[in-house]
């Protein structure tokens, strides 16, 4: 299956991204339930849990900010792996049983500042303004026309007209 056909996978992640910012904090407390971790691992969880919320949250405002995004409604494939990995690596973090459990939560730190930089790269890709392609709301890029400036005549005469008694303007 080729990735344009793969259309669905993006639109569905672009609709996960609000819910996300909620189920992952909630559900590294119920990990920690679940697993039977130590009660010190709650201490891990008190700290995380806050930073995922607002994680995925401004990684979400961040993709809802693009027009492209809007446009489609669906995310970009960049943005399909390094916050979805980010998603499955807290997710990993919450099972709690894990004996590379440090490593996972460093690698999480690592991907999930990787997604805050690719999303930056791609808004700010985004609002620059770009002259030579332009794109319709339905994402389809064109090159708009030359605008028909009109060129000032070179044969045009001027002609200055000056009431009687009326002194020098100035």
């Amino acid at each position: 299956m080729a990735l344009h056909e793969m259309f669905w996978l993006r639109r569905g992640f672009y609709r996960w991204l609000i819910p996300a910012a909620f189920v992952l904090p909630l559900w590294l407390f119920v990990g920690w339930i679940v697993f039977g971790a130590n009660p010190l691992s709650l201490l891990w969880v008190l700290l995380s849990a806050p930073i995922v919320f607002v994680g995925q949250l401004v990684l979400t405002l961040l993709v809802r900010a693009r027009g492209t995004a809007r446009a489609e409604r669906a995310v970009s494939w960049p943005d399909l792996g390094l916050i979805g990995g980010w998603n499955v690596l807290v997710i990993a973090l919450g099972v709690f049983s894990n004996p590379w459990w440090w490593a996972l939560f460093f690698l999480t730190i690592v991907v999930g500042i990787g997604a805050l930089w690719s999303t930056l790269s791609q808004l700010w890709r985004e609002a620059r303004p770009s002259r030579l392609v332009m794109h319709t709301a339905e994402g389809i890029g064109y090159v708009p026309a030359p605008s028909q400036e009109s060129a000032p005549r070179a044969d045009a005469e001027v002609i200055v007209i000056r009431e009687k008694g009326a002194g020098p303007v100035g």
